[in-house]
């Protein structure tokens, strides 16, 4: 009979240890990748205006990168709009995740880009007028405006009014794609409930076999310390490998400074998890050692 109670002890603590474990990601990612507070978050972090310039800039046809006017005005329209586009970055977050998640049954984001459109005619009216061609030096605004508007008029036009974002603007493939991924996240939220559950009922197990303070605190305790230990420690070692590695890749200058916080962000949620189970883990142990359990009164 001790033997099968031993045995079903160590079940339940093994079974709780890797409970924990799958627990500590999906607490992580309930509280970073599955949250829009946190990605909007950190998409205002970003330095969207350099990133844009990184992204941007080198993708624009040679003829248009040989016109220095024309580069200097859309990198003031890019720092122009910065605090624009990221307050359509935090909208588009918090729709697409209402989406994702379940609280919306349509998925429908529209963008107007007029805000885009005119930053970027200004800019380029003021930068066109600082670089005129010799035959146009010392001609007035009002005559120069017609040869500015047709430069104009051959680009804008592939400028679209409005970014739209919705069921039907997404391929087949994509929308199935974005189906199968909001249906996981379904099964994601409900696995993550059953599994606090099912971790009260191991540790409900434990007590109820064990029947006694001292041992039932220490053999928790056990299992709680080990395993914080392992993962902070694992934590630590993954920020610093990752740190290392991330420093030879050839990426954007604004991503470099960017993502380094982010990932330690990313983790936070675990290592603080990690953290609390392993102080959890010692108090139950101290416990176990100083609990003086009743003497029999005859």
């Amino acid at each position: 009979m001790k033997f099968l109670k031993g045995l079903a002890l160590s079940l339940l603590g093994f079974l709780l240890f890797l409970s924990l474990s799958i627990f500590g990601l999906a607490l992580m990612l309930n509280y970073t990748i599955l949250d829009p507070n946190f990605i909007a978050s950190e998409l205002n972090r970003l330095d969207t205006a350099s990133l844009a310039r990184d992204l941007i800039i080198p993708q624009l046809p040679q003829e248009l990168k040989d016109r220095q006017f024309f580069t200097e005005a859309l990198d003031n329209t890019i720092t122009d709009l910065e605090p624009w586009i990221k307050e359509q970055a935090s909208i588009a977050t918090y729709s697409g995740y209402d989406y994702l998640m379940g609280r919306s049954q349509s998925l429908n984001l529209v963008i107007s880009l007029e805000p885009v459109r005119e930053s970027l005619r200004d800019n380029l009216w003021q930068a066109f007028q600082q670089s005129l061609p010799p035959e146009l030096a010392g001609v007035s605004p009002d005559k120069i405006k017609p040869y500015f508007d047709e430069y104009y008029q051959q680009f804008s036009q592939d400028i679209p009014s409005t970014f739209e974002f919705t069921e039907g603007s997404l391929p087949p493939e994509a929308l199935a794609i974005v189906e199968q991924v909001r249906e996981a996240i379904g099964y994601f939220q409900l696995g993550y409930k059953a599994l606090i559950g099912f971790m009260v009922v191991l540790i409900l197990g434990i007590i109820f076999l064990d029947r006694q303070v001292r041992s039932s605190t220490r053999r928790l305790g056990t299992t709680l310390l080990t395993f914080g230990a392992v993962e902070y420690g694992g934590i630590f070692a993954a920020k610093y490998l990752t740190k290392t590695q991330m420093a030879q890749f050839d990426i954007p200058s604004s991503l470099q400074t960017w993502l380094p916080q982010f990932y330690d962000n990313l983790l936070a949620p675990l290592e603080i998890f990690s953290l609390g189970l392993l102080i959890g883990g010692v108090i139950l142990l101290v416990v176990s050692f100083v609990y003086k359990p009743r003497q029999p009164v005859f």
